[in-house]
C-alpha cells in the first residue's frame, strides 16, 4: 500500500508521518504540502500514486478536492492534528502512531 501523508507546508507534521514511517515494511509512504513553498508540493502524480491519503487537517481535506477536483481521489482520512509541533515533537509522533495504527488496523493492513 502507498500512503501519503498531506498538511499546509510539509515542514512538519507530513514530514515527521513520513519518517516515522519510511521503514515500514508493509507500505511505502511519501509526503507533501500544498504552499507553494512546502519542499514537496502536493500534485496530481503524487495523488495518482497514493492508494491511501492521511490529512492533517479537516481544511486540507476540502482544500486537496476543490484543486484536484477533476480526478478520483483515493480514499482520504483526516487526521485532525492541528500545527502545534515541531519536526519530530514527541507529542506529535505519538499522536501519528496512535491515529495512524489505529486507523490502519480498522482496514486490516
Amino acid at each position: 500500500m502507498k500512503i501519503l501523508f498531506v498538511c499546509s507546508r510539509n515542514k512538519r507534521r507530513s514530514r515527521t508521518a513520513e519518517k516515522i514511517f519510511k521503514n515500514h515494511n508493509l507500505f511505502y509512504v511519501k509526503s507533501a504540502g500544498f504552499s507553494e513553498k512546502s519542499p514537496v508540493r502536493i500534485s496530481e502524480q503524487l495523488i495518482l500514486w497514493a492508494d491511501l491519503i492521511f490529512l492533517m487537517e479537516y481544511e486540507h481535506s476540502k482544500r486537496l478536492r476543490q484543486l484536484f477536483d477533476k480526478i478520483d481521489l483515493p480514499k482520504t482520512e483526516v487526521l485532525n492534528i492541528k500545527d502545534n509541533y515541531e519536526f519530530m515533537d514527541q507529542k506529535l509522533v505519538s499522536f501519528l502512531n496512535e491515529k495512524v495504527n489505529n486507523y490502519l488496523e480498522k482496514i486490516s493492513i
